[in-house]
């Protein structure tokens, strides 16, 4: 009996002496409790959830060194790898995720439009069914603060820079010519579809180390990496159509997107101020093949635009006008890269090259030019954790530019080649979710100058509350002058700009608010001292021409900017409103002044309501810009009259037909405002010493469009309404 209880007693004691008591206590960085935190030995059944003290014990029969593990919803996992003697008493510590949805975002001088970002400012559907924007990219952009009203260009000009100074990638790649080629007072388009990319961004200032060759502003536009199905668009418009398709196969995909303009039949109907020889035509053809790979995915995209007319315009100089032709062949190469290389290093690279071919006549001056340029780009990112992020990339531009000028009594060319070698790298930084740093450095190294330009690039984000946060962004950019100055002189220096900008961002679910301070310093504007660049206006002032890079210059203003999607039913709208304060001496300018292009005040506000019992969808924006100035040749003050405000309110109405067609109407400046983009003065004086003015208005003071769009998807799931 005595041997059978003592060997009771020692299995009991051998069972007791082999489970160990694990225990501790889980808090926060604040020293918090968290209550509910799963907490357990990896590959076993042992474990507990913390108390409300953030208290937790169990025991275990485990021995030797295993892993515990510590986990909780928006909490980096913790794991704890010690022998299980040592598990008792511990006082472990989580840290907040940093990739949750709530977590800070520098946002500092940019707009995500885009359906994946955390924070969208515009979605890219947004560029379509804004009324303003005509299908074209850069119209819906121009409803974002930061942007200068200029409706006789119709390209970017942004925070007091000229249209020059914002450049646009595609899924990372430089292109050099994005828009179509035009003349005075006819604004230009995008030359790319927005139905081939998903997310845009736009970058306002304080951009990545990555983008160089930019002064004030980059707009990057990723191409969609797959599409949801095979489907055919269609669209019959008053200015011409547009044909699109989408094949997709297992591990691949091919869109393409074809249109053809003509403005012919439309000028019949409605009047213009030119008088058209030849009427405006445009063929644009875009292609994007994607392939899935085991680790990344290869995208080609290549683009092709045709551009032709021949118009004699209103001019003060010219009794019967002014007589000039335009043809324009350009086409677009871009393979990228993107991909895992394994250990936590991802690779991007990527190639684009450029073929411009442009023919001017004006009256009887014949100007042709060439350009060829090409943009190849390396980068590295390597994720050491969640917290701690390295790029490190290079790439090279390459440009080869000449221009000839011919009529009865001279034939003379022009031209350039440069290339630019860069390297940056750059670290994102995220200390907890409420606070982030992004720090980077980029040289450019540029041939024609031999000269070797360091950028250094930082941005700050602090989230002060659940919804809001602020940002800060300080950097130097830099830019070489652009084409038309280095075909007459290459004995410059990169152009240069040091931005500050202090951002607040507040969203709170379809509600976004911004404001945004800034100041950007400009140094080595491009100065001459003559009145034209162009040798189509005064070829021999032009050879004597002296140009340096003593130009200076500043820019700043707050931007303000409101979205809610979700207040009232069914109704989407924006607000947007920038003050600018610029001056500049560059150019011809013989004292610092405001530039023509620049004006203080500038307003939009945009609207979309559907309405469901009319299956319909109307929108309505309205611009405003304060006058801009111009210099009167009849005082002795520099560029100190300005025109009248700019007004124009669009409306458009898209009605659905069914689930796959659409019917679209719209109308530009609907009350007629009659705008004034500025002056033109004759070469000479009166006989009373005065010289005479003619304004430069916009070639129609309306502009009517209607469209048919039909969708053909290969289920029926894709469709029209999805645009709306």
């Amino acid at each position: 009996m005595k041997t059978l209880i003592t060997l009771v007693t020692l299995l009991i004691g051998s069972t007791i002496y082999a489970q160990t008591t694990i225990s501790g206590r889980v808090t926060d960085a604040r020293n918090e409790p968290i209550q509910g935190a799963n907490v357990y030995l990896e590959g076993t059944y042992d474990g507990a959830t913390t108390n409300e003290k953030g208290s937790f014990i169990f025991t275990t029969e485990e021995q030797g060194q295993r892993a515990l593990i510590i986990s909780f919803l928006s909490y980096e996992t913790k794991t704890i790898f010690e022998d299980v003697s040592q598990l008792n008493k511990l006082e472990i510590k989580l840290r907040e995720d940093v990739e949750t949805l709530d977590a800070v975002v520098l946002s500092a001088g940019t707009f995500e439009a885009s359906d994946n970002s955390k924070v969208s400012v515009l979605k890219p559907l947004d560029v379509v069914t804004t009324a303003s924007a005509l299908g074209d990219f850069v119209g819906a952009l121009q409803t974002l603060p930061g942007t200068s009203n200029n409706a006789e260009d119709g390209r970017l000009f942004v925070r007091g820079g000229d249209a020059n100074e914002t450049q646009i990638f595609i899924d990372g790649i430089r292109v050099f010519t994005p828009f179509t080629p035009t003349t005075n007072n006819l604004p230009s388009r995008g030359r790319y579809s927005p139905f081939l990319f998903d997310g845009i961004t736009f970058s306002t200032g304080g951009y990545s180390a990555e983008f160089g060759q930019a002064l004030s502003s980059v707009l990057l536009l990723n191409t969609i990496d797959e599409p949801d199905q095979e489907k055919t668009e269609v669209s019959l418009m008053t200015v011409g159509a547009t044909l699109g398709n989408t094949q997709k196969w297992d591990k691949s995909s091919l869109s393409f997107n074809a249109s053809y303009i003509n403005l012919a039949p439309y000028f019949e109907i409605f009047d213009n101020r030119n008088t058209f020889q030849e009427p405006f035509q445009a063929a644009q053809g875009e292609m994007v093949f994607r392939q899935k790979l085991n680790s990344g995915i290869f995208k080609f995209y290549s683009a092709f635009d045709f551009t032709n007319f021949k118009l004699t315009q209103e001019d003060i100089n010219f009794e019967d006008g002014l007589n000039f032709s335009l043809d324009n062949r350009n086409f677009y190469l871009n393979s990228s890269y993107i991909g895992a290389l394994g250990d936590s290093w991802s690779l991007r690279t990527g190639i684009s090259f450029t073929h411009d071919n442009t023919t001017n006549g004006i009256e009887s001056i014949g100007i042709n030019s060439f350009e060829n340029s090409a943009h190849l780009k390396l980068r590295l990112k390597k994720r050491f954790s969640s917290r701690f992020k390295l790029s490190l990339g290079a790439e090279q531009f390459i440009t080869g530019y000449n221009e000839s000028f011919q009529n009865d009594n001279f034939n003379v060319s022009y031209g350039f080649d440069n290339n630019i070698t860069a390297g940056f790298t750059e670290a994102d930084v995220i200390f907890s979710k409420t606070f982030a740093l992004k720090a980077g450095i980029r040289a450019d190294y540029s041939s024609i100058f031999n000269k070797m330009e360091v950028a250094p690039r930082l941005a700050l984000a602090y989230k002060s509350s659940k919804n809001g946060q602020f940002s800060l962004a300080y950097g130097n950019f830099y830019q070489n002058p652009g084409n038309n100055i280095l075909r007459f002189e290459q004995d410059l220096e990169a152009q240069k700009t040091t931005q500050y900008i202090l951002n607040y961002q507040y969203v709170n679910g379809g509600r976004i608010f911004r404001a945004e301070a800034y100041r950007k310093d400009y140094d080595n504007l491009v100065k001459f001292d003559s009145d034209f660049t162009n040798l189509n206006n005064d070829l021999n002032n032009n050879i004597d021409t002296n140009f340096n890079t003593s130009g200076d210059g500043y820019a700043q203003g707050i931007d303000l900017f409101w979205r809610d999607n979700s207040s009232i039913k069914n109704l989407d709208y924006w607000i947007s409103y920038s003050y600018l304060d610029t001056e500049r001496n560059h150019q011809n300018f013989r004292e610092a002044a405001q530039p023509n292009f620049a004006s203080n005040h500038n307003f939009s506000i945009v609207g979309k309501y559907w309405i469901e019992d009319w299956k319909s969808q109307l929108g309505i924006d309205y611009t405003f810009a304060s006058g801009r100035p111009y210099n009167n040749p009849n005082t002795n003050d520099f560029l100190a009259e300005r025109t009248k405000s700019f007004n124009s309110i669009s409306l458009n109405w898209a009605y659905l037909i069914d689930q796959q067609k659409i019917l679209y109407f719209s109308v530009n400046n609907v009350l007629g405002f009659k705008n004034i983009n500025g002056y033109q003065y004759s070469n000479t004086p009166d006989v009373n010493g005065q010289f005479d003015r003619m304004a430069f208005r916009p070639a129609t003071d309306q502009f009517f469009f209607v469209g048919f769009f039909w969708t053909i998807s290969e289920d029926g799931t894709d469709n029209q309404l999805d645009n709306l």
